[in-house]
């Protein structure tokens, strides 16, 4: 027996059915609320809104639980690639060994772009930032394969789906190399995704860099731990383009655009510019932190949107921030800061009961600063992770038999009703 709620208006009733996920999540379901009420919700910011049913990942902020279709976060980071962990999102299983064969064969045969496309590069100046590239390319892609346009089995999917994966990583690359000015490197087809990306990333026509495994490590687990959240911001903007109809190319593309921002891809910028002030300005971090709690200055890299208890992601990489540049040999006075500051707030009854813990962004800076991924490139990294997610939730609206284009509403707050003044007569 299905169980409702009832919303009550005046003497009208209305029932709402109460939807539950496999992992006992509870939602009204609200979609014929405004046909029988005329009213709709009103929830800035979407906090308290669920915009779709979702196989692709769990959460549960109360408990530091993610799940990717079902598997913890921490068994795919300590166990799985981070192709194997992309296809698990992509189709729903964990690939057979012929299946990451095959697959693997696909973004191989797709790592190299069009030649068309690297005249493109030529035309961003200098200074233009890798996102921009990222997204541009990504855009310009698509015209190169029109048969992407058209996708009408698994098969075809599995290709397009590929390909995407695979050059992004060589878009990417290019971007780099083009803000600063050198040649574009080719993928070398020998090499492993992560491999490939970094050998992209910092060889040189005359001289070809050795990618220490240390590094592809780091990468693969970067990518892990970065490949799918849910519905965060640039999540529902793929979703919300796709629904439009629109190919995946392009919908990820406007993925990319909504990661951009500082508030969402742009957070692990953030902390390290919050780090590298406190460093040359040697402000001892226990004043950094008692200037926090008197709101004089901003915490970056602490507390969660969702996490209300701790980021998982953020206790993993923080172990593989130590082993990295332990491997590296390298020291990093922002590490010893952000170990400070992570020291007081968890020993500090002002930070716990907000629950402010440090949360995946803290880290992933200083560890891609060791690895020596310039700043402008974090998001570009940021970015490269997500796009497993980002297919995933783009095939699940494209394959829902009823999908309907999405189209919030909203609460309209302007003037009535007026005339328009011919502009004689304005003041």
């Amino acid at each position: 027996m299905s169980e409702n709620a009832k919303l009550q208006l005046g003497d009208q009733v209305c029932e709402m059915p109460i939807v539950v996920g496999t992992e006992q999540e509870r939602a009204f379901d609200i979609s014929k609320l405004r046909a029988q009420t005329g009213h709709v919700t009103l929830d800035d910011g979407y906090g308290n809104t669920g915009a779709c049913q979702s196989s692709v990942c769990f959460i549960d902020g109360e408990k530091g639980i993610l799940r990717y279709r079902g598997i913890p976060i921490d068994q795919l980071a300590d166990q799985s690639s981070f192709i194997e962990t992309a296809m698990l999102l992509i189709f729903g299983e964990l690939p057979t060994k012929t299946d990451l064969d095959r697959f693997s064969d696909l973004l191989t045969r797709h790592e190299l772009l069009h030649e068309g496309l690297h005249n493109h590069f030529d035309g961003f100046p200098a200074q233009a930032h890798p996102m921009a590239i990222l997204s541009a390319m990504i855009n310009a892609c698509s015209c190169y394969h029109p048969d992407i346009m058209e996708m009408e089995d698994e098969t075809t999917f599995e290709s397009a789906a590929a390909r995407l994966l695979s050059k992004v990583r060589t878009i990417a690359a290019s971007a780099y190399k083009t803000s600063i000015g050198e040649p574009a490197i080719y993928p070398r087809p020998d090499l492993d995704y992560c491999a490939n990306f970094l050998h992209m990333m910092f060889s040189q026509p005359y001289r070809k860099f050795d990618v220490p495994p240390e590094l592809v490590q780091a990468l693969n687990l970067i990518f892990i731990l970065h490949a799918e959240h849910e519905q965060n911001c640039s999540t529902s903007t793929v979703r919300m383009v796709a629904s439009s109809g629109a190919n995946l190319f392009a919908s990820c593309a406007a993925g990319v655009c909504a990661l951009w921002g500082w508030r969402h891809g742009g957070a692990n910028v953030a902390v390290l510019q919050m780090l590298q002030e406190i460093n040359d300005k040697q402000i001892p971090y226990k004043d950094y932190m008692e200037r926090v709690k008197k709101k004089e200055v901003k915490l970056m890299g602490f507390g969660h949107r969702v996490y209300k208890n701790f980021d998982p992601r953020a206790t993993i990489i923080k172990a593989s921030c130590d082993k990295v540049l332990a491997l590296l040999g390298k020291s990093d006075p922002l590490l010893d800061l952000a170990r400070g500051l992570e020291e007081v707030a968890l020993n500090d009854s002002y930070f716990k009961d907000r629950n402010l813990y440090p949360n995946v962004d803290f880290y992933s800076g200083i560890i891609m600063r060791a690895m020596g991924i310039p700043v402008d490139m974090f998001t570009v990294m940021f970015s490269m992770g997500r796009m497993p997610g980002w297919i995933a939730h783009w095939k699940e609206v494209h394959d829902a038999p009823d999908g309907r284009i999405n189209r919030p509403r909203q609460i309209y707050t302007g003037p009535t009703e007026r005339d328009y003044v011919p502009v004689a007569q304005r003041g």
